[in-house]
């Protein structure tokens, strides 16, 4: 798997704030609604990183657990639901092999988890234990960045962004016999003297085909396996730059 957002996971929140989780969540949320889950039903976040999903489901009035292997970004989740007033269990664990006391009526991983795991194989281990924890007619979401998006919207692009509160650089090369996308990220922020701290971490996703994850998906078991373009309930388009899953435990 790539990065564990160790000293990054203090800034990620900072390099996402153009990102609407109102409206993503929202979108989640009415997903889950048409595929039966219960009101207050038990959700776990995996690859929660920060903790954006997670907080936006227990206010939705859901159980919401969040599920990440870096403790440093679980460490920044946990501060911000005490924040909300929330009493949120979040867990360290490898999303390919997380396990659960009780069944699940749901399981969400978004905004690129699964393209954190670097090969069919890793995915297929991370649904089967997805499938494992829910429960008799439970839920399965996930998105991925799409190929079209790794290889031809950030491979071979360089980005950046100067401001007071942290600079950065991240610099992108994607191959595409190994359908990997390698992220050099730089953060530069003010130590308060004049001079600034420099941090370095290397992310690495891969490019995972629609067809390859549906097949992982029905090797776990799965059933009705849905993919739409991001946001939508319409079939991704060619250009698509992420694909929204959806898939469901038999009640069998």
């Amino acid at each position: 798997m790539g990065a564990q957002y160790g000293g990054f996971a203090d800034l990620y929140d900072r390099l996402m704030a153009d990102v609407d989780y109102g409206a993503w969540s929202e979108y989640l949320l009415l997903r889950l609604r048409e595929c039966g889950v219960p009101d207050g039903g038990s959700v776990a976040d995996c690859a929660c990183g920060t903790g954006a999903f997670t907080i936006r489901f227990a206010q939705a009035g859901y159980r919401a657990t969040g599920v990440d292997r870096s403790e440093q970004m679980l460490a920044v989740a946990q501060q911000k639901a005490r924040k909300s007033g929330l009493n949120i269990p979040f867990v360290c664990q490898d999303i390919r092999s997380f396990c659960v006391h009780k069944p699940l009526d749901a399981v969400n991983c978004a905004c690129d988890g699964v393209n954190y795991l670097l090969s069919v194989g890793d995915a297929s281990a991370f649904f089967k234990s997805a499938y494992a924890a829910l429960k008799p007619g439970g839920v399965l979401l996930f998105d991925v960045s799409s190929e079209y998006k790794l290889e031809h919207v950030l491979g071979g692009q360089t980005f950046g962004e100067d401001d007071p509160a942290c600079t950065y650089l991240w610099q992108n090369a994607f191959d595409p016999k190994t359908r990997l996308l390698e992220m050099d990220l730089s953060f530069f922020t003010p130590d308060g003297s004049g001079r600034y701290i420099r941090l370095d971490e290397t992310h690495i996703q891969r490019a995972h085909t629609v067809k390859e994850l549906t097949c992982a998906l029905e090797e776990a078991r799965f059933g009705e396996i849905l993919a739409f373009g991001a946001f939508t309930v319409l079939p991704p388009e060619a250009d698509a730059q992420r694909i929204q899953f959806i898939a469901k435990k038999s009640r069998a």
